[in-house]
């Protein structure tokens, strides 16, 4: 069955589609342990009790959770969150276009 996506691509780029795909499987999972312990490591937050009774707490650690290693870890976790979404989607462009057994 001919490729009907890539009529006038070279060869060579249709070989390496196996490969490529092969290269951003193994990243998506690489990826996805990674967000996995991030997220395994962050400290419970208890934000929401506070609303239950009323109370506002505010501390100076809550004011600068940005430097913290909590935020940190949040910022990690968008930034480990987009990376996974992009390789999902570039795996997904290289099976459509290249599907397995043409």
């Amino acid at each position: 069955m001919k490729n009907v996506y890539l009529p006038s691509v070279a060869n060579w780029i249709s070989e390496s589609f196996p490969i490529i795909r092969f290269v951003l499987l193994i990243l998506m999972v690489v990826l996805a342990v990674a967000m996995i312990l991030v997220v395994l490591f962050q400290p419970s937050s208890g934000d929401g009790m506070g609303a239950i009774s009323g109370q506002v707490s505010e501390t100076f650690y809550s004011k600068n959770k940005g430097r913290s290693l909590e935020g940190i870890m949040k910022r990690l976790t968008i930034v480990l969150a987009i990376c996974l979404f992009v390789v999902s989607v570039l795996f997904f462009v290289t099976v459509v276009v290249y599907p397995v057994g043409a």
